[in-house]
């Protein structure tokens, strides 16, 4: 199987954890985009969907799915989003696609949060990908100082600018064996919107496919 059929095994294997009648969050990536696949084939039955990104927003609205704002409503069923890195205890990194703040907002409010990726991303330490933080534009470089100090090298995404009007850093060189104290610790950053470490708030449930099928860890 290619990578890109792996990711389509686990975005509609997400499919049996939607319960009719609800609103569900929706991440972003490539392999959430097989879910929104999926999710076109029950569009009927839920009520509607709170997208992370505007790139999802604008493939589900195309669909024909309901966008509600997270404003408006009290609470989420699940949230379905990908990741760059997940471990055995369901952390992990996500921002690649610059989205982490919305990302990490819906993933607070919904009671459970399935994480869906090819094996490729399940990892024994966190911290080969770059860990994205998303930043106010006035503090990058007060920001990447202050990050270098904690030993690692941040790298300006050039060009990209997040659904919010903030830029990212990129944050290499790290070994993260402490990803809850590392994600607080970053987070206290002033000028740091989020960081790309979902630690404190992890998967509840990982869907991973491989060559041997979709594994399972909750």
């Amino acid at each position: 199987m290619t990578q890109d059929e792996l990711k389509k095994s686990v975005g509609w294997a997400a499919l049996k954890h939607v319960r009719p009648g609800t609103i569900i969050g929706v991440g972003t990536g490539s392999t959430v985009t097989h879910f929104i696949d999926a999710l076109e084939s029950v569009k009927h039955q839920i009520e509607g969907v709170v997208s992370s990104s505007e790139a999802s927003s604008a493939k589900l609205k195309s669909l024909g799915i309901p966008l509600f704002d997270l404003n408006d409503i009290d609470s989420l069923d699940i949230y379905v989003d990908s990741a760059d890195e997940i471990n055995e205890k369901m952390q992990m990194i996500k921002g690649g696609g610059a989205a982490l703040t919305r990302e990490k907002i819906i993933a607070a409010v919904a009671r459970k949060f399935i994480c869906i990726v090819d094996t490729s991303k399940l990892v024994d330490i966190l911290g080969n990908f770059p860990m994205p933080v998303e930043v106010i534009p006035m503090a990058r470089a007060w920001v990447a100082r202050e990050l270098v100090r904690l030993g690692s090298l941040p790298e300006y995404r050039q060009g990209v600018i997040t659904d919010n009007g903030n830029i990212i850093l990129d944050v290499h060189n790290l070994k993260i064996l402490d990803a809850v104290a590392l994600e607080e610790q970053i987070n206290n950053i002033p000028g740091i919107v989020t960081v790309g470490l979902f630690a404190r708030r992890g998967a509840d449930v990982a869907l991973i496919g491989s060559e041997q099928g979709i594994k399972i860890i909750d």
